[in-house]
């Protein structure tokens, strides 16, 4: 996975745009709603097809163009190799970040390029409010969790990200397993910059929510590091890989497709990486379908494929964690990957309104009850 892309999630989406009335629609396989697009702002209904059908147009098509998946970003490289040896899709990306997608798609709405896109979770109904996207469930529809879809197929997760810990097992003899290990401990706790960094944001909300907040209630996440502060155990190095390479880091909490990454990258003998047993945060990204992509039914397909078991594989080959749990992976990609079990009291974020709200207050939070009891 490639780890600068950008942020797993944005803590601040910005004002929603005012909703614009979707376009037409009806049935598809999988419970799910089809359209078809051509070079206008209005794009035509099409009749119920099969998932054969879509095949057969995808394969008409020929060519799928998508924004923000690049071959290094959770390993899409293999995916976009399989459509094009089972499919005949032919692949081009452009990387960007989630805001720019949903901006290039009604940018281009009466001349688009791109079918379909990859972002945040909390930029999925930001995308639909702009009425920028097409409907699809997929036959996976039913084994997708509530809180990682819309409910009309709008947006679908692929794959997860949590907070977890990654501990410098050179420099920690004991690398902590929970919040209650990280607050007893006796090393240097490093968390980002939670001023404006997204992922640093949202391992605030983790340490909350272990202790009984949400996102709404962000306090006791607050409470948590403003005591790292005062014992002199929270650094302040940003948690990049230069700076775990050089052995500036103790311990951190990143993304832990992130972590699993950094730890890979550098030396896995090194790192430990852990989810918090307490709890911590999970939230994901979704695939967006463009209201006027050019090749509708190759986006569609792709859409089933990275939700099918051989997709889901591929994305945990980059240390994604799929989406479906049903999924069985290969030995060695499952040995590279967080044990399943550590994820059991990590919980979503049900409401991402709120928590824009509350991120909006961090900043200010974070300065006068945190960043003032350094020591």
């Amino acid at each position: 996975m490639k780890l600068a892309k950008r942020s797993m999630l944005a803590g601040l989406v910005g004002t929603l745009a005012l909703a614009v009335s979707a376009c037409g629609s009806n049935s598809a396989p999988g419970g799910g709603t089809t359209t078809t697009a051509e070079n206008t702002a209005s794009p035509q209904p099409t009749a119920a097809l099969s998932l054969a059908d879509i095949e057969t147009k995808a394969k008409q098509e020929g060519e799928v163009v998508s924004v923000g998946m690049p071959d290094s970003w959770a390993n899409w490289k293999d995916t976009w190799t399989d459509l094009g040896s089972k499919y005949g899709l032919k692949h081009t990306d452009t990387d960007m970040s989630s805001a720019e997608e949903i901006a290039k798609f009604e940018a281009e709405k009466n001349n688009p390029t791109a079918d379909i896109g990859d972002v945040g979770i909390a930029f999925g109904p930001v995308a639909v409010e702009k009425g920028v996207t097409q409907p699809y469930k997929t036959s996976y529809w039913d084994e997708i969790p509530t809180w990682a879809k819309d409910s009309e197929g709008h947006w679908i997760v692929g794959y997860q990200g949590t907070i977890a810990t990654i501990t410098n097992k050179e420099l920690v003899k004991n690398p902590p397993k929970s919040w209650d290990d990280l607050k007893k401990g006796d090393y240097k706790v490093a968390v980002g910059d939670v001023m404006k960094a997204a992922q640093a944001q949202m391992a605030v909300l983790a340490a909350a929510m272990a202790f009984g907040g949400d996102e709404k209630n962000i306090q006791p996440g607050i409470d948590f590091f403003a005591e790292l502060a005062k014992q002199g155990r929270l650094s302040l190095a940003e948690v990049k890989v230069a700076n775990f390479e050089k052995g500036e880091v103790e311990v951190a909490f990143l993304w832990d497709f992130n972590a699993l990454g950094y730890r890979d990258q550098i030396d896995s003998n090194r790192f430990e990486v852990s989810i918090p047993s307490e709890g911590s945060v999970v939230s994901g990204y979704a695939t967006i379908i463009n209201k006027y992509a050019p090749h509708p039914h190759a986006a569609m397909l792709t859409r089933e494929y990275i939700l099918s078991d051989a997709g889901q594989i591929n994305l945990a080959k980059g240390y994604a964690r799929p989406i479906r749990d049903s999924v069985k992976l290969p030995d060695d990609v499952a040995s590279k990957l967080i044990a399943k079990e550590q994820y059991k009291n990590a919980k979503p974020v049900l409401d991402y309104k709120a928590w824009e709200e509350t991120a909006k207050k961090l900043p200010q939070l974070w300065q006068e009850q945190v960043l003032a009891n350094m020591k």
